[in-house]
């Protein structure tokens, strides 16, 4: 299995994905996990990933356009193309054990991890399979979320 995680926060992601059980499914490649900074497929010059909501509304969202260019990028880079797109969001639906062995079963997951007031609506209209939350608390961001959802899906997968 194939997993990205696209975040604006990377960091928050490496140290617990890279320790424990999460680093000995990487070392038999039982998993092969990347963590890409949203920011690299951001084309302004100060690599800006937020913005007013489409619309109008209160707050800032996660730029689509960013998004889609990550996307479209990493399913370029797995043969079959046959990729989940998940985006870790409070507005989802709650994340739990069935959900995660559901998960297990795929080849690819791309996941998103929301920040500000969440990802631009055209994102969720054409792109994501799937929102998934934790539980109804707050977090800092999606990259926890993130962390919770590799963690409990890599360790369902056989080896």
């Amino acid at each position: 299995m194939r997993i990205d995680i696209v975040t604006l926060f990377p960091e928050i992601c490496r140290a617990p994905l890279s320790e424990s059980i999460m680093k000995r499914a990487q070392e038999k490649r039982i998993v092969d996990l990347h963590i890409h900074k949203l920011r690299d497929w951001a084309t302004d010059k100060h690599h800006v990933v937020d913005d007013a909501p489409f619309g109008g509304g209160q707050g800032m969202v996660m730029k689509p356009e960013p998004i889609f260019a990550a996307v479209e990028d990493l399913k370029s880079q797995i043969a079959n193309r046959k990729s989940k797109i998940l985006l870790m969001s409070p507005a989802g639906r709650r994340f739990n054990q069935e959900m995660a062995q559901q998960l297990s079963q795929e080849t690819h997951l791309i996941i998103i991890s929301g920040h500000y007031e969440g990802v631009d609506h055209r994102v969720i209209e054409h792109l994501i399979d799937l929102e998934i939350s934790i539980g109804d608390y707050v977090l800092t961001n999606g990259a926890i979320a993130a962390v919770v959802l590799v963690d409990s899906v890599v360790r369902l997968l056989p080896g």
